[in-house]
């Protein structure tokens, strides 16, 4: 077995021709022996030529997983270059049709190889997960399963437009990477010119339109009838979070839930690549469903999930977990004297009885890296700066485990408006510290946004706690008039600390000190003042998901 400078076999390199004439390039990773074999496939705009680097944080878009475990255990790995990707021919369209169609043939072609089983299984995260859904939903014969590992399937609402507001992430930071490894790949191979445009395009369609419908997997998630292992990661609330417990609770075949611990997307990649998620996790979905060994895959709940703050898994029969009470804090006007922050509002069980309300003015002339300003030391304090409501110490620990919903009473100067909340836990601060003006150690747990020309929601998606915005066709709002927003903050679970607090902030925008790569373009015409409401007339409710007995 001849093998490259990463320990991996070379593998043979072959183009198939697919639907409309182009050829579509996959390396097939060929195990020992003379099959049949199973195979696992893994589609991706990111050369497989590329394999030949470590994984890693410093190429996150590694994301195949142990190639060389599966060969050892008699898979067939066969990675491909989406069309206009790598080796691959025709242009790179993220996710159109075409590329959904490619898929399908692609998979039929491997089931149907002399050294195939006839089974294929979808493996790979995050764009290699949002393709397995578009295989799922096509149901090719030769797919046997999938595992679904950190992918959406909603990109609109997932990422690009999250509440309506246009992110950097996909058109700017994303497919910038994207060019640069296609151009430059690990072995010196011929460089790949990409000539889509991506950023542009996707500013060119700002509302959901049959452009997203296309490319919208959660459109057909109910025609998924192949076995379904969906494993999601808490920390990637930014983008991937919702798609892997939307694909769970629509799929219409056999499925189960996991959901894992890292808390951001470099964790998440090391978690993937590394061999005892693998071994422990997923090679046993596999060899029942692909080889058909009796394995304790199937004697797993049908949910599992990691209760952030606690560090433990819990088992459920479905999601959320029975026995979780929706239960509202409203947003309040009372100081909590234990953060800097624009208002240090406060946050209770208790309803508001008078005429409250905060405003603010933006852009913000404290704002130093985006929302973020500066403490007195000089370094950036992300509290300062932006609205703040803080609930007194816990009395006792706090888990929550589900949806989290926030109804907002809104007015502004402008016809348009933007809401970033985040909920978060604060720790205690030395009384010295207080003194100082110094700002208390904090984490956000998850993240909710919405513009608010795009509050018109779809009242068949929609559920008590979950709200499902149409993006469809945005209203301006009056200036001076008061609005409900509902905004979906983004599903979790989570223990808060006796003796910490919980903090919700809001604001109109993000900064890279606290979001990183998952920020939003600030326009130019966003200059007015905001007004949040939470008075007994109109009242500002945070709800959360409290399991039972917390």
């Amino acid at each position: 077995m001849t093998e490259d400078n990463n320990g991996l076999p070379a593998p043979r390199e072959v183009k198939i021709p697919v639907h409309d004439g182009v050829e579509i390039a996959v390396a097939l990773y060929m195990p020992d022996g003379d099959g049949p074999f199973p195979a696992l496939f893994a589609p991706s705009p990111y050369r497989y030529d590329n394999n030949i680097l470590p994984a890693g944080p410093q190429f996150l878009w590694r994301e195949t997983g142990p190639i060389d475990l599966y060969l050892r255990e008699g898979y067939v790995y066969a990675h491909m270059d989406v069309r206009g990707c790598g080796q691959s021919g025709g242009e790179f369209r993220l996710m159109d049709e075409n590329e959904q169609k490619d898929l399908y043939d692609v998979i039929e072609w491997l089931g149907n190889q002399p050294w195939s089983n006839g089974k294929v299984g979808g493996i790979g995260q995050s764009y290699f997960c949002m393709l397995q859904w578009w295989m799922a939903v096509q149901n090719p014969p030769s797919l046997a399963c999938i595992a679904a590992f950190d992918g959406l399937n909603d990109p609109y609402r997932a990422s690009v437009y999250q509440g309506g507001i246009l992110g950097d992430f996909f058109g700017a930071y994303w497919w910038n990477q994207n060019r640069i490894i296609n151009r430059h790949p690990a072995n010196e191979g011929p460089p790949k010119e990409q000539e889509c445009d991506l950023n542009l395009l996707l500013q060119h369609h700002p509302t959901y339109d049959d452009f997203w419908r296309e490319r919208c997997a959660a459109e057909r998630l109910e025609e998924i009838e192949v076995p379904l292992y969906s494993i999601g990661i808490w920390g990637k609330v930014d983008l991937h979070t919702r798609g892997n417990i939307d694909g769970y609770r629509r799929a219409s075949g056999p499925k189960k839930l996991r959901m894992n611990g890292p808390i951001n997307a470099a964790a998440a990649n090391q978690e993937f690549n590394g061999v005892e998620l693998h071994q422990e996790i997923l090679l046993p979905f596999y060899d029942h469903y692909l080889k058909g060994k009796d394995t304790d895959y199937t004697k797993r709940p049908e949910v599992e999930y990691f209760m952030r703050g606690a560090g433990v898994h819990r088992t459920a029969d479905t999601w959320p977990p029975a026995g979780v009470e929706y239960v509202d804090w409203h947003l309040n006007g009372n100081k909590s004297g234990s953060v800097t922050s624009f208002n240090d509002g406060g946050l209770s069980r208790g309803t508001p009885s008078g005429a409250e309300a905060i405003s603010y003015s933006y852009p913000d002339p404290g704002w130093m890296v985006g929302v973020v300003g500066m403490g007195p030391a000089g370094a950036p304090d992300p509290a300062r700066r932006v609205l703040t409501f803080t609930t007194e110490p816990l009395a006792e620990d706090l888990e929550i485990a589900g949806p989290v919903k926030l109804q907002l009473h809104v007015s502004s100067t402008r016809t348009d408006a933007d809401f970033f909340v985040k909920l978060s836990e604060q720790m205690p601060q030395p009384p010295e510290d207080r003194e100082k003006d110094l700002n208390p150690n904090y984490y956000w747990i998850t993240k909710g946004w919405l513009r608010a020309s795009h509050r018109a929601l779809d009242a068949e998606k929609c559920t008590d706690m979950e709200p499902y915005h149409t993006h469809t066709d945005p209203e301006p709002i009056e200036p001076g008039k008061v609005y409900k927003l509902d905004i979906s903050i983004e599903p979790i679970a989570h223990r808060f600390q006796k003796g910490n607090r919980m903090r919700l902030e809001i604001v109109n925008g993000d900064s890279v000190v606290t979001d990183v790569i998952w920020t939003h373009y600030y326009l130019p015409h966003k200059i007015g003042t905001d007004t949040i409401h939470h008075s007994a007339e109109y009242p500002s409710v945070l709800t959360l998901p409290v399991m039972e007995g917390a």
